[in-house]
C-alpha cells in the first residue's frame, strides 16, 4: 500500500502534495538532462494538480511542500545554467563566424556565376 492510501478507496489528504513533490523531481531530472521540450509539455499537468488543491494546504503536506519548494528552486538554477550555456555557444559561434568572415575576405573572389556554362 502507498503512503498515500489509507484504508480502501480513502486517499491520504497528503497524496496531491506528494503526486506535486513527485512533479518537482522530474522537473528537476528533465532540467538536469536539458530536456526543455518535455519539461515545457508538463506544464499542463502541473496545472491539473493544483487547480483542485484547497487554499490552505494541510499541517501534513508542510514538509512535502517545502521541499518540492527547494527542488523547484534547483530546476530554476539548472535552467539559468542551461541558458547561460547556450547564450555562450551562441556568442562563441557568432566569434567565429566573425573570424572566418574576416578570412574569407582576403581570399580571391569567385565569381558566383559560371558563364562558361
Amino acid at each position: 500500500m502507498s503512503p498515500a492510501a489509507h484504508g480502501a478507496g480513502h486517499e491520504a489528504p497528503t497524496a496531491p502534495y506528494e503526486l506535486i513533490l513527485e512533479h518537482a523531481e522530474l522537473e528537476l531530472e528533465l532540467a538536469g538532462r536539458g530536456e526543455i521540450e518535455a519539461l515545457t509539455a508538463l506544464g499542463a499537468h502541473w496545472e491539473e494538480l493544483v487547480a483542485e488543491l484547497p487554499a490552505q494546504p494541510p499541517a501534513a503536506a508542510r514538509e512535502l511542500l517545502e521541499r518540492a519548494q527547494l527542488i523547484h528552486q534547483r530546476t530554476h538554477i539548472e535552467l539559468v545554467r542551461l541558458r547561460e550555456a547556450l547564450l555562450s555557444e551562441v556568442s562563441g559561434a557568432r566569434r567565429a563566424r566573425r573570424a572566418s568572415d574576416g578570412y574569407a575576405g582576403q581570399l580571391p573572389r569567385r565569381p558566383r556565376l559560371d558563364r562558361s556554362a
